[in-house]
């Protein structure tokens, strides 16, 4: 039992209180500590061996893996071996958005291909710093839906939770690389009142899970939000956002296993995975695990220029899913977040792909191609006007 009087999901805050005039979005990196009953946690500089000296994450649980991430530009061009040119631009990149990326998925990249497609998911680059026309820290106005601490309510029927500020991996395109997350950072006490508000609204059929990164979360903390959650009779489903079992597929554990299953609700995880790169045996076990668990298990990616926006390498992505035990769910637009512009591009070429996607794959293989626009009451499917 978690004591009424610790935080829940609350760690870091005085560092964080001092930090907070750094950065708008994500609690900023800092020495991890590992899940307890009261403390959250967040992300750590690692070690700096080179990459032959990095030792496969079987070999550690994932809390240690959290630990050893790299969060230096110059360990991770020697982990790579990577020219020092790649990372010139990185150091004014990571101090409005830390570098964060966890050894098991540095381990998929190609040592000295500075064009990997997994590394240009997580490098941070100069084009980062550049103005941005038609690009803001708030591309959904999320904070218009925010008038609840910890919770994020857009949809009929469902309400997004943001469990924690953190996450196991800083991708640079992330929508929520500026999210006020010191604002919704919930003690025991401040959950209580979530819960209530959930209780008091009898449309809400579908909590979801999200952040930050949610699995970031203590396992203890997460069966208690759960099971009070199982206890509102109009809630039928929870789903979970996360991309900690894609990079630390070690996450999904007993323990983790354990309070998504205690319940009667429906559960639904849903990962995101960009590159048919990022599937190896070990998350393939990890999603062997959920759905023997009875757990329906998603993905949803991001088009995203110069790492899938190909036939090939979406194609590449459905198989590669599929063949994980993963059913392709959403394919993003990118949300035009400051920052990552130089990720996007045009909705016409994201059309064309998709055509040409459609002849290739069979229907349950393809994704649904949408973009998120602020005050929609859904995802907006895109028109591809096949005549």
């Amino acid at each position: 039992m978690i004591h009424r009087t610790s935080s829940l999901w609350q760690g870091h805050q005085s560092k964080n209180k001092q930090d907070s005039h750094k950065s708008k979005g994500r609690a900023p990196v800092e020495k991890a500590i590992l899940p307890s009953s009261s403390t959250e946690i967040g992300a750590t500089p690692s070690q700096t061996p080179e990459q032959h000296q990095i030792h496969t994450h079987h070999d550690y649980t994932w809390q240690e893996e959290l630990q050893r991430a790299i969060s230096c530009p110059q360990e991770l061009a020697r982990a790579l071996s990577l020219p020092e040119s790649t990372i010139t631009d990185a150091i004014g990149a990571i101090k409005d958005f830390p570098l964060l990326v966890p050894r098991p998925f540095l381990a998929r990249m190609r040592t000295g291909d500075c064009n990997d497609p997994l590394l240009l998911q997580i490098l941070p680059k100069g084009d980062e710093l550049q103005p941005q026309i038609g690009y803001s820290s708030d591309p959904l106005e999320e904070k218009d839906y925010n008038t609840t601490p910890g919770l994020i309510h857009k949809y009929q029927g469902r309400v997004l939770l943001t469990i924690t500020g953190h996450c196991a991996i800083n991708c640079r395109y992330c929508f929520r690389r500026h999210f006020p997350y010191n604002s919704n950072r919930l003690n025991r006490s401040d959950w209580e009142k979530v819960i209530h508000a959930l209780q008091n609204d009898t449309s809400i059929s579908e909590v979801i899970y999200s952040g930050g990164d949610p699995l970031i979360a203590n396992d203890k903390q997460l069966s208690w939000l759960t099971e009070q959650i199982a206890a509102i009779t109009h809630i039928k489903r929870l789903r979970v956002h996360t991309r900690l079992p894609v990079v630390i597929p070690e996450r999904i554990d007993e323990h983790c296993l354990q309070w998504l299953t205690q319940s009667p609700l429906q559960t639904v995880m849903v990962l995101h995975i960009n590159h048919a790169n990022e599937v190896d045996t070990a998350l393939t076990n990890a999603v062997s695990r959920l759905k023997h668990a009875g757990i329906t298990v998603l993905n949803q990616s991001v088009f995203l220029r110069g790492i899938n926006d190909s036939v090939a390498a979406l194609s590449t992505l459905s198989e590669a899913l599929f063949s994980a035990g993963v059913l392709p769910y959403y394919l993003h637009l990118m949300d035009k977040v400051t920052g990552a512009e130089h990720f996007d591009s045009t909705q016409a070429h994201a059309v064309a792909v998709y055509r040409e996607l459609l002849s290739q794959l069979p229907g349950y293989l393809v994704p649904k191609l949408v973009r998120e626009i602020p005050a929609r009451t859904s995802k907006t499917p895109i028109d591809i006007s096949i005549g």
